[in-house]
């Protein structure tokens, strides 16, 4: 396995840090005003929020080792406060480093090949993948070789760092798509056609406050054409994106006004022209990262003991039904760790709880663990006779409920406890829900909830079996609800179900949905299949019974 951001050179990494060391100093000193700091601030990862700066490290298509995993959560312990928060792009955040101790942080990062390089700024972020990626039974090909060409072809791309606004690329590798590609500005999906593997290319995805579904711009695209093609799509988007107005700016807007088949015969005139200027090198090193990221060699193990566990523990046949994932290899298992205890906080991890990952990864899990755009972490590769003695650690250091999918394994921004640009909380409503669910989320099964605390949608609420977006009505917070949406395959945006609630009815809210969901599911079914037969009508009429005096329509 290939390390995580293994390519770019220590030198580079080093050069980066001490740019951005004198920068600090020339703005502590007060020789940069604000104004001055902000974009090369941004340059480096590092945002000014409500109460503090906030420092976002990359984590490419969500792969690390121990090692990495390690000085992460030696950073939140020297630099700031003891955690870190994992987000729905597969970073870190750190929510309260001091100013002068940046270029630090990132001098650390770099020792074990990690930066906040394009984590911010109107260039190509952190590039997404499948965090089950190289590991789940389904895949067709591992896509972190692609997700990792991808990412050194964009870094520093001299075109590609005042883009007009922030571009943002998935790759997946399974038809079963666990990396939402159709909310991305562009995706790349691995498929086959007639026993030839290629690409599928999607453009125009997002979310926000204009959700868009992405489009497929080509169907089948060869392997060899695959970075001279993306080229061609950015080079496209970058000349003809708006610059008037930064909420127009989106690829999506560009593609919505200029029309599919339009843009897409500009991209094909770019790519005429492009394509020639590649000789094949990026080629080479696609097959280089491939052997690089071949799979482990696991040798075979016993599954009596971990069957036997299952048949005298049930809280460890509970945690297993519900956390793990099929292997490739059937002696194994992906350990799925939820990172929502009920009533924590969505997403944040301890450097105590980051340090126990790191030595079961090494213990357990071929040293290697993944984050999820679910917040939670993940180790891929488990012999399932390691698995009773994985889940006695975990559990020891409350990094063992077994919710991953369920109802209270809730995605949630950092909301108005954080973020500058939000306009209501998540993190609470998020906490309050998941502790009213306890009782009989199992009972409900499968279910996504997904919250924002502004119009940015970083929480994904479109996305949601519910979603919840918090808004400021003239002073106050009010959140709205919606139902059906999808972050699979066939990516579908949430309907927005009628007025808003107050801080303190969404919580009830939300248990209006669920119960009526109890009562109106037919056998098997799950709270998205129950409302694509139903309609949402019945639902809003159990979301809006106790309020009476408003108009649901």
């Amino acid at each position: 396995m290939l390390d995580a951001q293994s390519n770019p050179t220590r030198t580079y990494l080093d050069r980066r840090v001490e740019e951005f060391r004198a920068q600090v100093q020339r703005r502590i000193d007060g020789s940069l005003t604000e104004d001055e700091f902000r974009p090369l601030r941004l340059m480096n990862g590092l945002y000014l929020q409500l109460h503090a700066y906030m420092l976002r490290v990359a984590i490419p298509y969500g792969t690390l080792n121990a090692d990495q995993l390690d000085v992460l959560a030696e950073i939140s312990e020297r630099w700031d406060r003891g955690y870190g928060h994992f987000t729905t792009r597969q970073n870190i955040q750190y929510n309260w480093p001091k100013l002068p101790d940046v270029p630090d942080m990132l001098a650390r990062l770099a020792d074990v090949n990690l930066h906040a390089i394009q984590t911010s700024g109107n260039t190509i972020r952190n590039v997404t993948a499948d965090p089950l990626a190289g590991a789940h039974a389904d895949e067709l090909m591992d896509p972190r070789p692609v997700a990792e060409l991808i990412r050194i072809w964009s870094t520093d791309h001299p075109e590609y760092q005042f883009l007009g606004r922030k571009f943002k690329i998935a790759v997946t590798g399974s038809p079963n798509d666990r990396a939402v590609t159709k909310a991305h500005d562009l995706a790349v999906r691995i498929v086959e056609r007639d026993g030839e593997v290629g690409y599928q290319i999607i453009v125009g995805g997002g979310l926000g406050r204009t959700p868009v579904v992405g489009k497929v711009i080509r169907d089948f695209l060869p392997q060899a054409d695959l970075l001279p093609y993306l080229e061609a799509v950015l080079s496209v988007y970058n000349l003809a994106g708006r610059r008037d107005n930064k909420y127009k700016a989106r690829i999506k807007i560009t593609v919505n006004e200029m029309g599919l088949e339009e843009f897409s015969a500009l991209v094909d005139e770019a790519f005429a022209r492009i394509r020639p200027e590649f000789k094949g090198a990026d080629q080479d090193l696609l097959a280089e990262l491939q052997v690089a990221f071949e799979p482990p060699a696991l040798p075979a193990r016993d599954t009596d003991a971990y069957e036997a566990a299952r048949a005298a523990d049930p809280v460890f046949r509970s945690w297993s039904d519900i956390n793990l994932r099929p292997h490739f290899q059937d002696d194994h298992a992906i350990a799925m760790i939820s990172l929502k205890p009920h009533g924590g906080v969505p997403g944040d991890a301890s450097a105590d709880q980051m340090r126990l990952v790191a030595a079961l990864a090494r213990k357990f899990g071929n040293n290697e663990i993944r984050v999820t755009q679910e917040q939670n972490l993940v180790l891929p590769h488990v012999a399932k006779a390691d698995l009773p003695a994985l889940h006695a650690e975990l559990k020891a250091a409350g990094l063992a409920t077994a919710n991953v999918g369920l109802a209270s394994d809730i995605i949630a921004c950092p909301g108005m406890d954080y973020c500058a640009l939000a306009t209501a909380r998540s993190i609470p409503i998020a906490q309050q829900i998941a502790e009213r669910l306890e009782d009989y989320e199992v009972e409900v099964g499968e279910m996504a909830i997904k919250i924002s605390g502004c119009i940015n949608a970083c929480g994904h609420h479109h996305l949601g079996d519910i979603g919840i977006l918090g808004l400021d009505r003239a002073g106050v917070e009010n959140y709205q609800i919606t139902l059906g949406g999808d972050a699979g395959a066939d990516l579908k945006i949430g309907d927005k179900t009628g007025p808003g609630f107050g801080y303190d009815e969404v919580t009830d809210a939300i248990e209006r949905l669920i119960l009526a969901y109890l009562d109106l599911r037919a056998e098997g079914e799950r709270f998205r299949d129950t409302i694509a037969r139903t309609g949402s009508e019945p639902f809003k009429a159990a979301l809006y019974e106790e309020e009476g005096n408003r108009d649901a329509a």
